[in-house]
């Protein structure tokens, strides 16, 4: 029996392929006709072959449980999101507006804090979070980029409006996965690839190439670049051993650098060579332990002192975390208008803040209705989402909030939308959210797409792979003109 769009139902949600039972979006149209043409035990075995080119592979995350990192393979749905070209575009230009701003607020706080100064937003939320760094008082990174790579995660409700639920500025992850959902896509429907306009993303890593070049503190026909990874036991090593690779640069672990002189370098077979550029992946705290946490055996002692003195560029720049606070959230709407004088593009979320003692009360006397986050927490984690949770979990929360409140922001649940998903060979909406990323140096660019990430389990709208969630490839469609 082949698959009947009319038997397929999201509901109250918006639906990213599926506007009605039976009506595909204009967009989708190319995608749910040929589809259709599939029985769903056609469909479910080529969700079978993907699954198996995914662990052939080895396209692996790694999950933390009871002590142990346990590696599994990526969890892959095959029927891809779907965003038509035009609608697109100015959620590209809402990305650009809320990264350039955001380094702008990062650079003023490091340096002329005229935005706490003008009362913009309060100076204690930004000198009470942990993550604004003294040591980075008076840097001036290249371009006065900090965050060189972003990671918003965008969510769309069911009015079809677009929010950023998120900004990622320190060490965000995820690209690797993009990348090679659309090269399983690309085996599991050359059909669709062959007679469909989708834009590529397989650019990533030769933009990403450029733009850490460009960082480059001397005047070097070669830059040497490098990608700084904790090791083989963080959960996005895969990603970091993947990126090295494909921009061609070298893989290196703290031990393997060294400062000398206020200049980095990396030890190889043939002696000391000169480092200009760090795509570091490891946590502020972690970089430098004669800056920071001086237990820290991941990172190189006197690194900070060698960025500060401008002979080495390290992207994202230590510090970028004060800017995805979830408190200062809250806040991004007025940074956009202070330095840039527009309205947003792409809205917040309506937030409040635990804080706020006026906030606070109306969040925990409905947290039934809300979902709770720590400021700093990602993955999922410490976070209540309340029409989920269970008395014992709310108790819980509320304790947390009274005992920390700078610590915690509530907002309202989402509608998520929904996109039809495997689900042990039937076709179900599952809620989803998308995360495109965003470089900028002299230039900024954004991937046309993203990872879009979806809640594998009915009715979740957690859709972190830690949390059991899993990943769709994400195309943006080029309309006719």
């Amino acid at each position: 029996m082949n698959i009947d769009w009319s038997a397929y139902h999201p509901d109250s949600h918006y639906d990213e392929l599926i506007a009605a039972p039976g009506e595909p979006r204009a967009a989708a149209r190319p995608l749910t006709d040929y589809l259709a043409s599939l029985s769903n035990l056609q469909l479910a075995e080529r969700q079978q072959d993907a699954e198996r080119a995914i662990a052939e592979m080895g396209i692996t995350f790694t999950v933390y449980t009871e002590g142990q990192n346990i590696d599994r393979a990526w969890p892959f749905d095959i029927i891809p999101r779907i965003i038509g070209e035009t609608e697109w575009r100015g959620i590209e230009e809402g990305l650009k507006q809320r990264l350039t701003a955001l380094n702008l607020f990062i650079d003023d706080l490091y340096n002329d804090q005229r935005i706490l100064s003008d009362g913009v937003v309060p100076a204690d939320i930004i000198l009470s979070s942990s993550n604004y760094l003294e040591a980075c008082k008076g840097t001036k990174p290249p371009f006065g980029v900090w965050a060189n790579i972003c990671g918003s995660d965008l969510v769309r409700d069911s009015d079809g409006t677009v929010y950023v639920l998120e900004d990622n500025l320190r060490v965000p992850s995820g690209v690797s996965y993009m990348l090679e959902n659309r090269i399983i896509t690309k085996e599991t429907f050359p059909e669709i690839f062959a007679n469909s306009s989708i834009l590529s993303v397989d650019d990533y890593a030769s933009q990403l190439f450029d733009m850490l070049t460009s960082l480059c503190p001397q005047n070097s026909a070669e830059p040497r670049v490098v990608v700084l990874t904790p090791g083989i036991y963080n959960s996005a090593y895969f990603e970091h051993a993947y990126l090295a690779q494909r921009m061609g640069v070298d893989l290196v672990e703290g031990g393997d650098l060294t400062v000398k002189d206020d200049r980095v370098y990396l030890r190889t077979i043939d002696g000391l060579e000169r480092v200009d550029v760090i795509y570091r992946r490891i946590n502020d705290t972690s970089l430098d332990p004669q800056c920071f946490d001086r237990d820290s055996l991941l990172g190189v002692p006197g690194i900070i002192r060698a960025w500060r003195a401008g002979n080495v560029a390290l992207a994202n720049a230590p510090g970028s975390g004060v800017a995805d606070d979830k408190v200062v959230y809250a806040y991004v709407p007025k940074i956009i208008r202070y330095y840039l004088d527009q309205d947003p593009l792409i809205p917040n979320v309506p937030t409040w803040l635990c804080s706020d003692a006026a906030d606070r009360a109306r969040v925990l006397a409905d947290l039934e209705n809300v979902v709770v986050k720590p400021a700093n927490e990602s993955g999922g984690y410490g976070m209540l989402v309340g029409p989920h949770s269970t008395e014992e979990d709310r108790q819980r929360m509320a304790a947390a909030v009274e005992s920390n409140p700078r610590n915690y922001i509530a907002q309202p649940v989402l509608s998520l939308s929904t996109a039809p998903t495997i689900i042990e060979g039937q076709l179900e909406p599952r809620h989803l959210d998308l995360r495109p990323f965003i470089l900028q140096g002299q230039d900024i660019w954004v991937t046309p797409g993203g990872l879009t990430r979806v809640a594998l389990r009915r009715g979740s709208l957690v859709v972190n792979s830690s949390q059991g969630g899993g990943s769709k490839d994400t195309w943006i469609i080029a309309e006719p003109s």
